[in-house]
């Protein structure tokens, strides 16, 4: 039987479908502000890329092949990956051999522009628009922060104004409609849930036809955690896209896949298979604060060039950023030869 997050007194005052919101400037096109550069650098400060690269800067200022050795190592060890750490690297290498850097600070700088040059294109914002309701399907392996990022979403989106819906597809874990139910009411937004065990794609379905009578803006769908080794549980997520697909052929809008930004280069093979099963439109990369590597970032960039609408630099529901290039690259490197 359908079931519906009970209604609050509230509800009913929940805030009206909302038009396409205007375009603003990609974070990309303006530089990032003083403000949000320390807020990325306070969160990121504490990776072990951002540990690495300052380290090897401090202990090796001297401009030499040693310094690019040793840098190569570095990113690969903060899950860059081989080829793009040997890309970046023999570029540079080049570019030192031919005198174009004066010091280890122009090296840093050249290093910063070749960042931020593989990360440039896929910082594209989600604006869910064009379709009404706007039918966004998170999938990811089990751990990685999906519910929790749906919650994140729900609260970023209906403060915009827009009109959202909750459907709890993860019938598979026991605890996961519960998790979703909560994150509902913390954000005045209803869930429209089965119970455990129910078919997802009957949930989902079911979630778009409640979306549509409503008047919706955004459906945001969760699906059962899973490896993206399970078969089964991959076709899934295909059956999903199958039975939204009888009500609007474009739906889900958006499929986004959650990275656990700890999890390194098994990230590639994840997105490489669940863009197979579920069409991925877009990722967003969590756990990036503390001690996650964040090279991830740059090898799914170059390997794959989907967007990252959004990471997770932290806990709360402001924690979760629309991807700013800029400002994640800024946090990453030391700001000059020296500084931590």
């Amino acid at each position: 039987m359908l079931k519906l997050w009970k209604k609050k007194p509230h509800e009913d005052a929940l805030p009206p479908a909302s038009t396409a919101a205007a375009d603003a400037p990609s974070p990309v096109d303006t530089p990032a502000s003083p403000a949000a550069v320390r807020g990325w650098r306070e969160r990121l400060a504490g990776s072990g890329f951002a540990r690495g690269l300052a380290g090897l800067f401090n202990r090796h200022a001297r401009l030499d092949d040693a310094l690019l050795d040793e840098l190569e190592t570095t990113l690969i060890s903060a899950d860059v990956g081989v080829a793009t750490a040997s890309t970046l690297v023999d570029d540079l290498r080049q570019r030192m051999h031919r005198r174009e850097f004066t010091d280890a600070d122009a090296l840093l700088a050249a290093l910063r522009t070749a960042l931020l040059a593989l990360l440039v294109p896929v910082a594209r914002a989600l604006q869910p628009s064009g379709a009404s309701p706007f039918v966004v399907l998170v999938v990811g392996v089990n751990g990685v922060g999906k519910t929790t990022t749906i919650g994140k979403l729900a609260r970023r989106w209906r403060d915009e104004g827009r009109a959202v819906l909750l459907a709890a597809g993860d019938t598979f874990r026991a605890a996961a409609v519960a998790q979703l139910q909560t994150w509902g009411e913390r954000n005045q937004v209803a869930v429209i849930s089965q119970g455990q065990d129910a078919d997802a794609a009957s949930v989902i379905y079911d979630a778009l036809q409640a979306a549509r009578a409503r008047g919706i803006d955004v459906l945001i769908a969760d699906t059962a955690g899973r490896l993206h080794t399970q078969g089964g549980l991959m076709d899934e997520l295909a059956k999903i896209r199958r039975v939204l697909g009888k009500l609007d052929p474009a739906a889900p809008h958006e499929v986004l896949l959650v990275i656990d930004g700890t999890t390194g280069q098994n990230a590639i093979s994840q997105v490489r298979l669940f863009r197979e099963a579920a069409g991925v439109s877009g990722l967003v990369v969590t756990k990036l604060d503390g001690s996650a590597r964040g090279g991830v970032v740059f090898a799914l960039a170059r390997e794959f060039g989907l967007p990252i609408r959004y990471v997770g630099l932290g806990e709360s529901a402001a924690d979760l950023r629309e991807f700013d290039p800029q400002a994640f690259v800024d946090g990453l490197l030391p700001a000059r030869l020296g500084a931590g």
